[in-house]
């Protein structure tokens, strides 16, 4: 019913947004993994609502509570690992008006559409609050990419409405991403983001953005050719994300206004390494890492929950207008940069454990 993600590493969300809890299970962590709850919690804390009075004001800890798979002396076991977190904050009763009324841009009228009823508070599955589940999973899935292969995942805003940041030079280091509640880096940028946000949330509006995400030491030899693509599976676990509408990796679009003879990627010897001088590739080609950073963009949209009266239809197609109530983000942005840097960790940690089964040498295979 596609809430499954992945191939060795897979992964299986549950819960509502207004319901009892949300939740995961992990199945096909490697054994004897140390699971550090404090990176876990530290991970669900930059997601949770709340957090600054640029996010969604529900009150949520989001403590995880882990129902199985890992040992008294906090190893993983290898069998399914189970995170749950309980919901402690709901309000149903702001969404009365919408049991009727499709709220627009929303999930609402398709779901409707395809199963013929609906969890009507919060959006139910369709709410970023299922997004908590991915965030514990993903922190799991960084803890792998670390012991493994020492590989770091790192997302920040680039930009808000139509403020930009500069592009760093270099990866920003997390203090810097998280000294600001927007998570840009770029203090200026990210001071006129901030009061862009205000600006949108006191007219009762949203705005959207993008947020850039770089993978480093991944290797060269993640992902598998034609449907299995690494960029592929990034781009599908990114846009599964609410309320994203684009992916570019590298070059992305722009990529399309130069001629190939300055596109390509010229290859150098670095030390011991085959390396790229550029890296307009985004550190994939032909679907498979190629050793550079693996670099991405996601788009989202503005929260298509506004507090101002829009044209909308009831269940029935007759015209009605709608104001909408409740708790929700003026922008997605700053909350989704832990959401994005999970799915990534999630796809990363999938290809390696593929690799590195495909990959043994024979006499392991042998066993």
């Amino acid at each position: 019913m596609g809430n499954i993600h992945g191939h060795l590493l897979r992964i299986a969300t549950f819960g509502e947004s207004h319901g009892p809890g949300i939740g995961v299970v992990i199945d096909g962590c490697p054994p004897r993994l140390p699971l550090d709850l404090a990176f876990v919690r530290a991970e669900l804390a930059r997601r949770r609502p709340g957090q600054s009075d640029l996010t969604t004001q529900r009150k949520e800890a989001d403590e995880v509570e882990v129902l199985s798979g890992v040992s008294a002396d906090g190893l993983t076991l290898g069998t399914p690992l189970a995170l749950l977190i309980r919901n402690t904050d709901q309000r149903g009763s702001a969404y009365a008006e919408m049991r009727a009324a499709y709220r627009p841009s929303h999930a609402d009228f398709t779901y409707d559409a395809k199963y013929g009823i609906r969890a009507v508070e919060g959006g139910g599955r369709a709410s970023a609050r299922e997004t908590a589940a991915r965030v514990a999973a993903g922190a799991v899935a960084k803890l792998i990419l670390r012991r493994a292969l020492g590989a770091t995942v790192t997302a920040w805003v680039e930009s808000v409405h139509d403020i930009d940041a500069p592009r760093p030079s270099k990866v920003p280091t997390a203090a810097a991403i998280e000294a600001s509640p927007t998570r840009c880096p770029d203090k200026a940028a990210a001071a006129r983001m901030e009061a862009r946000i205000r600006e949108a949330r006191s007219r009762g509006d949203s705005v959207g953005g993008v947020i850039r995400c770089v993978i480093e030491g991944a290797g060269a030899g993640l992902g598998s050719p034609v449907f299995d693509r690494l960029e592929a599976d990034l781009a599908k676990a990114m846009l599964s994300l609410p309320a994203t509408k684009g992916f570019e990796i590298g070059s992305g679009f722009a990529g399309t206004r130069l001629m190939g003879s300055e596109h390509n990627d010229a290859f150098v010897r670095k030390g011991a390494r085959i390396r790229t001088a550029t890296n307009r590739s985004g550190g994939i080609q032909g679907g498979i890492s190629n050793g550079e950073p693996i670099e991405f963009r996601v788009a989202f949209k503005p929260t298509a929950t506004v507090l101002l009266e829009q044209a909308t239809v009831d269940r029935a197609g007759k015209p009605t207008k709608l104001t909408a109530r409740g708790r929700h983000d003026p922008c997605v942005l700053p909350r989704a940069v832990p959401i994005v840097e999970a799915m990534a960790a999630l796809v990363l940690a999938d290809h390696w454990l593929r690799d590195r089964a495909q990959n043994l040498p024979l006499a392991r295979r042998a066993r």
